[in-house]
């Protein structure tokens, strides 16, 4: 992603309401656009650290790079600024995990200014199995992004690890591909194409995502370019090959992007199509995007490591953040601001009309980390019914039916006085789903993202959701993960009641359960 730790500022067009991606400044207590949220919590003592989330020791984190497998453990490196929120700079933390929901801290594995160069900023690692860059077989290789010490505009570099990752060495001060003078080129992403025997790479090149190709990991040719419109600036691009639930293998290509101006969302925007190994073509012209919360940005897939099948499914994960209030987190008291959304499990699934779509699903994993669960017996509401049950890390499942109705879903995280909450279900009038955190603590100050929308087919009279909270967000799985929202929030730290509603109308709350976590 763009510079070193940066915070992207936006203008907003009161006229037509398009954001616009205007300059970047360093992020720091002392610039922030609005003060710390204070939920109540660190008067009470209780901690925000999210419980079944990632989340960087302290300081600062964001960008995620890409997981590898190694050893038995998933290997993550992430961008990370030790000196924040006064200093500069990011460097590669790294951290191991068995299950990708446990995880270890590692340390520090590229530290920052260490180089002739500036800061790393993010790229992608490989194992290089066979040894073609020369650094022997099984040698860890990450390129990524640095500024030149020469002309300081964004170049790509390689740094390569002997110890199983534990540290890396830069391999020389030389870009392995110099910029040809663009303004925005960053965030390599590297893949070995099977067919070619070759490594390709897709780098973010303004609104376009460049194709290289390697066969040592030193020495790249350019072989084309993929142009997207009406997304804005792309960063953090991703290409991988997945068998759809119909046996057809199709290709993925996947940016953070930002789709406001057309009514898109700000998260991972992907197409589906081919690759020759030297070009991509799309099926459609418009992406399908993700996720349709504010907070999933930067998002990286990656192989389950554990299976012999690379191409029937993957994971993903994001930043939970959204650079316009990037500082703006109640966690800050706690010396810390940065979580990841949990990992997910894609899959490819295709449609009577030929079309292709990817769903997500919690990883079955986060199932060992529920300490208790409740269920109940189908609940039939007309206006509201507050569950005698409460809690602020969990995971809630149910299938809502009705027949005719103008609004239903679940106000969670909710006060004792009913005023603060967060409000998740299905507008059936306006045909889409949502979360909207207005009532409750949000990090957007500006009243402009207060709720999150997905289109939804309401005349199907009935919806799937599974929704986890935990303690500073909520991530809610519509119909299977056919659509998912993301979004983080900051409740009050003894905000913890749950009302199902129902309005215009009547509905059925049947299979509800929740699943609690520490």
């Amino acid at each position: 992603m763009n510079n070193n730790f940066r915070k992207k500022m936006v203008i907003w067009s009161a006229v037509c309401g398009v954001i616009t991606l205007a300059f970047t400044v360093i992020p720091s207590l002392t610039n922030n656009l609005w003060p710390t949220v204070d939920t109540g919590a660190a008067s009470s003592g209780a901690s925000q650290r999210a419980s079944f989330h990632f989340t960087t020791p302290d300081k600062w984190k964001n960008d995620p790079q890409r997981p590898i497998y190694l050893d038995g453990k998933y290997h993550y490196y992430y961008l990370y600024n030790g000196d924040y929120p006064t200093g500069n700079g990011t460097e590669w933390r790294h951290a191991t995990s068995v299950d990708l929901v446990h995880w270890k801290d590692e340390g520090v594995a590229i530290p920052k200014y260490t180089n002739r160069n500036g800061d790393p900023w993010s790229g992608s690692l490989v194992v290089d199995e066979s040894g073609t860059a020369g650094f022997g077989k099984g040698a860890i290789v990450a390129i990524m992004t640095q500024p030149s010490a020469s002309s300081g505009q964004q170049e790509q570099y390689l740094w390569y690890s002997t110890n199983q990752g534990k540290t890396f060495k830069p391999y020389g001060d030389r870009p392995v591909i110099k910029n040809p003078g663009q303004k925005d080129f960053r965030d390599p992403k590297i893949i070995w194409d099977e067919p070619s025997k070759k490594w390709v790479m897709a780098l973010a090149e303004g609104t376009k995502i460049g194709f290289y190709e390697s066969v040592n990991l030193k020495n790249w040719r350019y072989t084309g370019g993929f142009f997207t419109e009406n997304v804005g600036l792309v960063e953090c691009p991703d290409l991988f090959v997945m068998r759809a639930d119909n046996g057809t293998y199709k290709w993925v290509l996947g940016v953070s992007a930002n789709g406001r101006s057309s009514g898109q969302p700000n998260t991972y925007a992907y197409w589906t199509g081919s690759f020759n190994g030297k070009e991509f073509v799309s099926d459609l012209h418009e992406p399908q995007w993700l996720d349709y919360g504010f907070d999933w940005y930067g998002g990286v897939t990656f192989e389950d490591g554990t299976s012999p099948d690379k191409t029937g499914h993957r994971y993903a994960f994001a930043w939970m953040n959204n650079w316009s209030y990037a500082n703006n987190t109640p966690t800050l008291k706690e010396g810390y601001n940065g979580m990841d959304s949990i990992v997910r499990e894609i899959k490819l699934i295709s449609s009577k009309t030929g079309q292709y779509r990817l769903i997500s699903r919690p990883i079955e994993s986060l199932e060992q980390a529920v300490v208790s669960e409740t269920a109940f017996k189908p609940i039939t509401v007309k206006g509201s019914h507050t569950l005698h049950v409460s809690g602020d890390s969990y995971q809630l499942e149910a299938d809502i039916s009705w027949t005719k109705i103008n609004n239903i879903g679940l106000r969670l995280r909710e006060s004792s006085d009913r005023s603060r909450h967060v409000d998740t279900g299905v507008n059936v009038e306006g045909g889409y789903v949502y979360v909207n955190r207005t009532y409750t603590g949000n990090p957007d100050r500006s009243g402009r993202d207060l709720e999150s929308q997905a289109a939804f087919a309401s005349e199907k009279n009935k919806v799937h959701l599974k929704i986890l909270v935990d303690k500073t967000s909520i991530e809610v799985f519509v119909d299977d993960g056919s659509l998912v929202l993301s979004n983080i929030i900051f409740p009050k730290w003894n905000d913890r009641g749950i009302t199902l509603y129902a309005e215009g109308g009547t509905a059925v709350f049947s299979n509800l359960q929740i699943k609690y976590f520490d």
